[in-house]
């Protein structure tokens, strides 16, 4: 969804278009698209092997019960996430969707070919990338000029959230329990993994200890409650395999170079050298002693 929503519909990334919805919508099948064309590739080459996609998942969480509200998430979630869940998984597109973007007239071109090359070819597996959730209410914004996924909700600022200001983004571990049950109960519980979810933060130099290393304790804080939610969607039956953090060294992004730092490993831009943070020391005892006591009554839902 980076690639439509990114690039397309809000300029973030490159091409950094604006309100181009149907653009989106398009590109949105043309990924899926290629996804499948890959994996029908991939098995015609008779490897012993699996092959599975890697997506981003926000969940979208409703203001209220209201009617309105409800609606706005059900569609907030139809387009982030099952736009990209249900033909990686089931073969098809949400049915709610697509009659939403044929009424607007903007749904996908595609043929009768390509869409069976999508509802053959699925995956074995899943990768999920999670960072933060949509927080969402009924539209606000009138429906004017191109057509775009704001007409069918807005995002509203919940109070008493919790945030990471560098980012922007709020930081709620137990949505990656929501995104494991969602996948547990409504895609097969197929298998899964957690492929990005970490926590990025400016100018980290300021929490350096007399040592030279970085006391970064809200990012020890963030992986411990985004893991004990892991681990009770797994003790529960989530067929989750593994969990990737972002990212072992400090990392370069597409829009900010090396402004926030993800990694367990600082890297001086200066001169090369590489420092483990207290994370870093955090996940190898994390490793040495097979995981860690977390009492989940403590964590702010």
């Amino acid at each position: 969804m980076v690639i439509p929503e990114a690039g397309y519909l809000y300029g973030f990334h490159y091409p950094k278009l604006i309100g181009k919805g149907k653009e989106a919508v398009q590109i949105i099948f043309n990924i899926n698209l290629a996804s499948a064309k890959a994996i029908e590739t991939y098995r015609s080459m008779k490897l012993d092997g699996e092959i599975g996609i890697i997506l981003n998942l926000t969940p979208a969480y409703p203001r209220s019960e209201s009617k309105e509200d409800l609606e706005a998430a059900r569609f907030a979630d139809d387009f982030f996430n099952k736009a990209f869940l249900d033909p990686a998984v089931y073969g098809t597109f949400p049915p709610a969707l697509v009659d939403l973007l044929k009424k607007d007239n903007v749904l996908w071109q595609a043929d009768e070919k390509e869409l069976d090359t999508i509802k053959r070819n699925t995956v074995d597996f899943l990768g999920v990338n999670y960072y933060h959730p949509k927080r969402v209410k009924a539209p606000e914004t009138e429906r004017e000029g191109n057509w775009m996924p704001d007409w069918y909700f807005s995002e509203y600022d919940m109070p008493g959230k919790r945030m990471n200001p560098y980012r922007g983004w709020e930081i709620f571990p137990k949505a990656i329990y929501d995104i494991a049950k969602n996948v547990q109960n409504d895609y097969g519980n197929i298998k899964w993994f957690i492929s990005e979810n970490g926590m990025g933060v400016e100018g980290e130099e300021k929490y350096r200890d007399e040592n030279g290393h970085i006391e970064d304790d809200y990012r020890i804080d963030f992986y411990e409650e985004h893991l004990a939610w892991l681990n009770k969607a797994m003790q529960e039956g989530s067929n989750c395999f593994g969990y990737h953090a972002w990212t072992a060294f400090d990392c370069w992004s597409w829009n900010n170079a090396y402004k926030n730092r993800y990694g367990f490993i600082a890297v001086d831009l200066n001169d090369q050298s590489r420092t483990i943070k207290k994370s870093g020391r955090w996940l190898k005892d994390l490793a040495d002693n097979y995981g860690f006591e977390y009492d989940l009554d403590l964590v702010q839902e």
